[in-house]
């Protein structure tokens, strides 16, 4: 079945659904939205929590004509919400949310919600502030106006919660290596980065690979 809608970060759901471990108990999508890839996760795991601060999102999701039976929605802050144990979640999604938080607390807690064993995905946005930012922001006007194209146009549900981003991408790699040793960073031709994380060895995942444009 085909998204409702396309956007960049709908574009990288994919490869947060291939990081998603085989036999995974229970996930998390932290900052879920209208909920399209917590429904998606639901195929990939045994239970799934959606979260997110705003009601109006939360609203859409609960309202949706087609959520799966093993999927629960929160209106909380995945940041400090008691009810979301830490340690508990065998994988743990973030789609364009940690530049809405302090970036370290929001990716300090994040790891702290993944479970011994289990793995983490953040999938963010940069500030370009170098001549090679703008140049590798430049490639990906062409590819975003094509698949925007392909796709109907580039849309995002009413409400969306908007957040300017103020870190460079130099300095999110430097903290994301620091904050989650071994993880794997690769930026993307869609102006975002994907970060994967695996807590039990701390070794980067085959999935992304380090590099790329």
């Amino acid at each position: 079945m085909s998204d409702p809608y396309w956007n960049h970060n709908v574009h990288h759901h994919a490869e947060v659904l291939d990081a998603v471990p085989d036999g995974c108990g229970k996930a998390l999508d932290a900052g879920c939205g209208d909920g399209l890839l917590t429904r998606k996760l639901a195929a990939r795991a045994a239970s799934v929590t959606g979260v997110d601060r705003s009601p109006e999102m939360i609203k859409l999701a609960r309202e949706h004509v087609r959520v799966p039976g093993n999927v629960t929605y929160l209106e909380a802050d995945f940041l400090a919400d008691g009810s979301l144990p830490e340690g508990a979640y065998d994988f743990v999604s973030a789609v364009a949310v940690v530049h809405h938080a302090p970036f370290e607390e929001a990716v300090t807690r994040l790891a702290r919600l993944t479970a011994p064993g289990g793995r983490l995905v953040i999938v963010g946005l940069a500030a370009n502030r170098t001549v090679l930012d703008w140049v590798i922001s430049a490639c990906g006007v062409p590819a975003s106006q094509w698949h925007a194209r392909r796709h109907g146009g580039k849309r995002s549900p009413a409400g969306m919660p908007m957040e300017d981003v103020h870190m460079s991408w130099g300095q999110i790699r430097q903290a994301v290596h620091r904050l989650l040793p071994g993880c794997a960073f690769r930026r993307t031709l869609l102006w975002r980065y994907v970060v994967v994380w695996d807590k039990s060895s701390g070794k980067p995942s085959d999935k992304p690979r380090e590099g790329g444009p």
